[in-house]
């Protein structure tokens, strides 16, 4: 299972999102999306995994922040507990002994960060 694992302000576009997505893979095509719990039901994070046929998970807090990311936020760390929004959210959804297939990418403009993990989660 590949996961992608989304950061992102409320002021990202789906435009930002599917960006984000482009510069963190390479020719992989993720089934489900994940975000942290207070994101997920945002309308740009939900019109974009429905155009791609993607299925959300939203991560609660507790699993964002036990997650090890490999780049480090200070904007993330203070308003999420953790380094990388994208790369916990991506990894806690994969499941136990999941791994990153790169650290997080960031959009152009700034407003969106996606990262891939690869684990057995159902």
């Amino acid at each position: 299972m590949i996961v992608a694992g989304f950061g992102f302000r409320g002021a990202a576009t789906v435009e930002s999102l599917r960006d984000a997505l482009s510069r963190a893979h390479d020719n992989i095509n993720p089934t489900h999306f994940a975000t942290a719990r207070d994101k997920a039901d945002t309308p740009a994070f939900q019109s974009f995994a429905k155009t791609l046929g993607a299925e959300i998970i939203s991560v609660d807090s507790t699993l964002l922040t036990a997650q090890q990311t490999t780049t480090q936020s200070a904007a993330s760390q203070a308003a999420h507990g953790t380094g990388s929004v994208a790369e916990a959210a991506a990894l806690a959804a994969a499941g136990p002994g999941a791994k990153l297939l790169a650290p997080r990418a960031i959009s152009g403009d700034r407003k969106a960060t996606c990262a891939l993990a690869e684990g057995d989660a159902t």
